[in-house]
């Protein structure tokens, strides 16, 4: 777990404050660099469209939370049953922000598709792999620490 993933134990959640299943942002993570490979690997006008639907899922995970994205009820509905309980749960507004950061890649993606710039869009799109690839295996959310650089340097701004 990074050091971003502030546990919210089943009690506290219990008494109003959110928490998210820890295993659900990894599950999107390898469906994302899924997404991610197969951007790179098949022709511009697939890749386009490809990335052009991750945006939107990102979109989503940054906008609604990623527990309300496709790849949550993918996770709620086939892999959670089959797992036990998760003895602690995560606050979900590091991984709703590491969503705005991968929204931010496949839209440099798509203006590089857009643009004629195969390159930029293939960069950004493999930065963005990287980050889903450490999620996904290690479950080190890039993103996530991200934000709590963010949450400091805004503590430090306003202290």
């Amino acid at each position: 777990m990074s050091t971003l993933e502030a546990p919210v134990s089943r009690g506290t959640q219990q008494q109003g404050q959110r928490g998210i299943d820890p295993r659900a942002p990894q599950f999107n993570a390898i469906v994302t660099a899924v997404v991610l490979v197969a951007i790179l690997v098949t022709p511009t006008p697939v890749a386009i469209a490809l990335t052009a639907l991750q945006a939107a899922l990102f979109a989503t995970g940054a906008i609604r939370g990623v527990q309300k994205t496709p790849h949550a009820w993918a996770f709620r509905t086939f892999v959670k049953p089959r797992l036990s309980a998760p003895t602690e749960l995560e606050a979900p507004e590091p991984p709703r922000f590491a969503q705005a950061v991968g929204l931010v890649f496949t839209v440099v993606a798509l203006v590089g598709f857009a643009a004629g710039v195969l390159l930029l869009a293939q960069v950004a799109i493999g930065f963005a792999l990287v980050a889903a690839t450490l999620n996904a295996v290690f479950r080190f959310c890039l993103g996530c620490e991200l934000f709590l650089v963010y949450k400091r340097a805004l503590a430090a701004r306003i202290a």
